[in-house]
């Protein structure tokens, strides 16, 4: 119980502080799309923003696809696709569409279940990460699908309890994406329900190849599970998965989404990756 308390105090720190970093920053909001979703699956419209690189050709082009929650203009939307802008200039990436999905209920959406009490108390309703992945499998991508002219790669990318969601969807449903980027992934979660079981997820995955980054910060409750999470990779040791942990002691919370995003997109979205 007193582990239990200290990661919920923890949670409230961490959301707080995270909420105010996202206002100190004043990223310009580049040209993008905006158009709203009905969801059957989570009852509700949904705002999508969509950001295209400005080289891109509706009639010749294809592109891949890079998707988000946090993706609300007022939130990481707008850093993710100057960022995006930024390396595809530089020719240090493939140019790639962004999907950013903007919040109504973060914290339902993206928290699994949980069998803890206290994890409970961070929102009137938890648990609903399988409606929200549904959501985006079944209603999103073929909408983006639709709209836009798109290759079959497709990854996601998340920060914090969106990086819990990363995780997940990579263990429990691994063939929904290509490539899963993950900023101090809220692992904690359900009593490290993820950690304990991802040797039998890993187990049991597709033999298509994936690629997964992940990052931790000097948050202890976050850094030490993240840090198990390698040890079971280590061991598993599946040649379709190729991994990278980037350990960021120097970073905090608040800071390591900005401090390491580049390299992230770099190591996963270059025509050929490093090999951990």
């Amino acid at each position: 119980m007193k582990y239990v308390c200290k990661g919920l105090l923890l949670t409230f720190i961490l959301f707080y502080i995270s909420c105010s970093v996202k206002k100190e920053f004043k990223d310009p909001i580049p040209k993008h799309n905006t158009f709203t979703l009905q969801s059957k699956h989570l009852g509700e419209f949904r705002i999508i923003n969509v950001w295209v690189p400005d080289s891109f050709n509706s009639v010749s082009d294809s592109l891949p696809v890079m998707y988000m929650a946090d993706g609300g203009i007022q939130e990481d939307f707008p850093h993710v696709a100057n960022t995006l802008s930024e390396l595809i200039q530089l020719k240090k990436i493939k140019p790639t569409i962004l999907v950013g999905i903007e919040n109504t209920q973060r914290r339902r959406d993206l928290s699994g279940p949980t069998e803890v009490e206290e994890d409970r108390k961070i929102a009137p309703v938890v648990g609903g990460a399988d409606k929200f992945r549904a959501f985006i499998q079944d209603e999103l991508i073929p909408e983006i699908n639709r709209k836009y002219a798109t290759t079959k790669e497709r990854g996601i990318i998340g920060e914090s309890l969106s990086g819990l969601f990363v995780f997940e969807t990579f263990l429990l449903t691994p063939d929904m994406f290509d490539y899963y980027i993950a900023f101090d992934p809220s692992l904690w979660w359900n009593n490290h329900y993820l950690v304990r079981n991802a040797k039998e997820y890993i187990s049991k995955f597709p033999t298509s190849e994936k690629r997964l980054w992940f990052a931790s910060s000097s948050a202890k409750d976050i850094s030490v599970y993240a840090k198990d999470m390698v040890k079971i990779l280590q061991i598993e040791r599946r040649p379709n998965i190729e991994w990278k942990f980037s350990n960021e002691p120097n970073e905090k919370h608040n800071t390591i989404f900005r401090a390491a995003k580049e390299k992230a997109i770099i190591w996963t979205l270059s025509i050929k990756p490093e090999l951990h």
